[in-house]
């Protein structure tokens, strides 16, 4: 006699995934429009625009704001509303070091590359951001960007380095925003994959020296240009890092 399912316990159903809620739909609209551009850090939340423009009303899309507020995507300003959480001298300071630093690491234990898969990891976003750039979709190719970025961090091989880095991934990407916004006048999207196509290159050729000089003149930090006449925040370690990365920029 066959026993049933609930007499064998290695015998589990699938969980059954169900389709996004409308809630979540608003919110990862809303994310797009943050990383970008579309929404300005800073830029007061128009409920009335939204709920038109996203054709929902107003309890999701004040659901949705409160996943994005839980994110530190918006905040609550008294007298003012929501609004995009803007981004301080500090702020820019604190990711871009850490940033650095992170893919430097990444470098020096994974390059020369050991995996090939991981090697195939980077080329395929480097072609999802292609296809992106083609198509003319900056929040996606924001968001491959980012997907390329993250696999040469997964170069070194090195899962906690790599989870620390995909931390920042909401954060890195308003910066990776601010970046493209103020190269889009000289750098189109399909100039932008050569930038990175570069890097890739220079990857595959193995030498980790010339993949950090690489790294260095990557164009990641065009946005500082100004940024203190921008941004609120002026720390003086931000403003002393600001003055550094200036100079190396003379200097190159």
């Amino acid at each position: 006699m066959t026993g049933s399912v609930e007499d064998s316990p290695a015998v589990r159903a699938p969980s059954i995934v169900g389709p996004p809620s409308l809630v979540e739909l608003a919110a990862a609209t809303l994310r797009r429009m943050i990383v970008g551009g579309e929404l300005l850090c800073g830029q007061r939340i128009v409920e009335n625009r939204l709920t038109r423009e996203l054709g929902i009303s107003r309890p999701p899309l004040r659901e949705a704001l409160r996943v994005l507020e839980r994110e530190g995507l918006v905040r609550q300003v008294p007298r003012k509303g929501v609004i995009v959480t803007p981004l301080t001298l500090h702020d820019i300071y604190e990711i871009c070091t850490l940033r650095a630093e992170f893919e430097r690491l990444a470098v020096r234990l994974g390059v020369p590359v050991r995996e090939q898969s991981r090697l195939r990891r980077c080329r395929q976003a480097l072609q999802r951001m292609s296809e992106a750039a083609d198509a003319g979709d900056q929040p996606e190719f924001l968001e491959c960007s980012f997907a390329f970025h993250l696999a040469v961090v997964g170069l070194s091989g090195h899962q906690r380095l790599e989870e620390a880095y995909r931390s920042l991934q909401l954060q890195l990407m308003l910066s990776m925003a601010l970046n493209r916004k103020a190269r889009q006048d000289g750098e189109s999207l399909i100039e932008d994959v050569a930038r990175h196509r570069r890097l890739l290159e220079t990857i595959e050729a193995g030498d980790p020296e010339a993949v950090l000089a690489e790294l260095a003149v990557h164009g990641d930090r065009t946005f500082l240009d100004g940024i203190e006449t921008k941004v609120d925040g002026h720390t003086e370690e931000a403003l002393q890092w600001l003055r550094q990365q200036r100079q190396a920029q003379e200097d190159q």
